[in-house]
């Protein structure tokens, strides 16, 4: 294009938003290197921390999630502060003039999309989950463009509007070459044993830690068996201190957070996670069997409608987070030693995948800066 490219990315809240976000910034600046790109989030939440690790400026909104039932007090605040922060993102585009704002869910999009679409800039928006985000679908009819992750989202959105591209991914997932028993090694645990890894997010996820702490009987009995156990911090000093009382059994490593998950996904035979997209499309591209606990707490049960999209292919194994405490160790130690099963798991969710999703993402928002050309 013959002018700077400069284009405004808004969203946040969660790393599953968070995290394409940045990996579609990144395709742009690959396509466009001078390119200049401006996030916009919403204060105190954890993008505008780690948007500006990733080398890149992010201006804050003070806007917030609305309180459950609608009809609470406080909620005439959160309005307030939504109206507040539309005031702000229309200054902020006012100012940036960007050819382009890109919403990828959460708080601020909603407010940075609405701005743009009053002031005439077209807006794309990147829907990672199976049932959409009311962000999302408000702002879906004035999108240009509609990327999505999963199909049938002619639910939510104009049909005519809508790509399917899959979730862009951490580039360093795939970039990874560390091979399967350097990784177990790096743990500090046996090669030569089946290896779970459990994540419940970067926080943490009570379920699957108490999942656990009700077995720690079946991990010392199937010592064949080895674990990688990200706590999440909130959780860790807790867990830690119960562990000290009981001993710690030997196949377990304990951590608070996994810095390399790259490292931790290839040790892992089978993964136990929560069913965010962005979770589920890296253990689509990396192929990995896994065992899906949806958080019940996350608007319009969209991760157990994540997890069935897969259940229903034989790509994924599913558990309730109400039945996990009970049941979630014993299914998983019985699958990482089924072979077939693993490998069955492995090939169907490999089929799901949709490779170079940033990059696709990427050359559409360039292509609505050019006018659509």
């Amino acid at each position: 294009m013959s002018k700077e490219l400069r284009v405004v990315i808004s969203g946040g809240g969660t790393g599953g938003h968070i995290f394409p976000a940045i990996s579609i910034a990144n395709a742009i600046r690959a396509i466009c290197p001078d390119a200049n790109i401006l996030f916009v989030g919403a204060l105190g939440r954890m993008e505008m921390q780690r948007v500006p690790a990733a080398g890149y400026d992010i201006q804050g909104l003070p806007i917030r999630g609305f309180l459950r039932p609608l009809w609470k007090p406080g909620n005439f605040g959160v309005a307030l502060d939504y109206l507040r922060s539309k005031w702000i993102a229309k200054d902020l585009l006012k100012s940036f003039k960007p050819q382009v704002a890109v919403g990828v869910g959460g708080y601020a999009s909603s407010a940075a999309l609405g701005a743009a679409n009053s002031l005439g800039i077209p807006t794309l928006i990147q829907e990672q989950n199976s049932y959409a985000g009311l962000a999302n679908k408000t702002l879906g009819a004035k999108a240009a463009k509609i990327c999505v992750a999963y199909e049938g989202m002619e639910r939510f959105f104009p049909a005519n509007k809508i790509m399917l591209t899959g979730n862009p991914v951490r580039q360093q997932l795939l970039d990874n070459t560390v091979t399967r028993e350097n990784a177990v090694r790096s743990f500090g645990l046996d090669p030569q044993k089946k290896t779970i890894l459990l994540v419940g997010g970067s926080l943490g996820a009570r379920t699957i830690n108490e999942s656990v702490l009700n077995h720690l009987d079946k991990l010392r009995v199937n010592n064949h068996v080895q674990f990688i156990w990200q706590t999440g911090s909130y959780y860790n000093a807790a867990i830690v201190k119960k562990l000290d009382e009981v001993v710690c059994p030997d196949n377990l490593k304990v951590m608070d957070f996994i810095s390399d998950i790259a490292t931790a996904y290839k040790a892992a035979d089978l993964i136990i996670s929560r069913a965010g997209a962005g979770s589920i499309s890296e253990f689509c591209l990396l192929g990995k069997p896994v065992v899906l606990v949806p958080s019940p707490n996350v608007a319009e049960d969209h991760q157990t409608k994540n997890a069935l999209a897969l259940v229903n292919r034989q790509a994924a194994l599913y558990v309730k987070d109400a039945e996990a405490k009970d049941t979630l160790l014993p299914l998983a130690i019985k699958t990482v030693c089924d072979d077939a099963k693993l490998k069955n798991l492995s090939e169907n969710i490999l089929k799901m995948a949709v490779p170079n999703s940033a990059e696709i993402i990427a050359k559409e928002v360039i292509k609505l800066a050019n006018n659509g050309d």
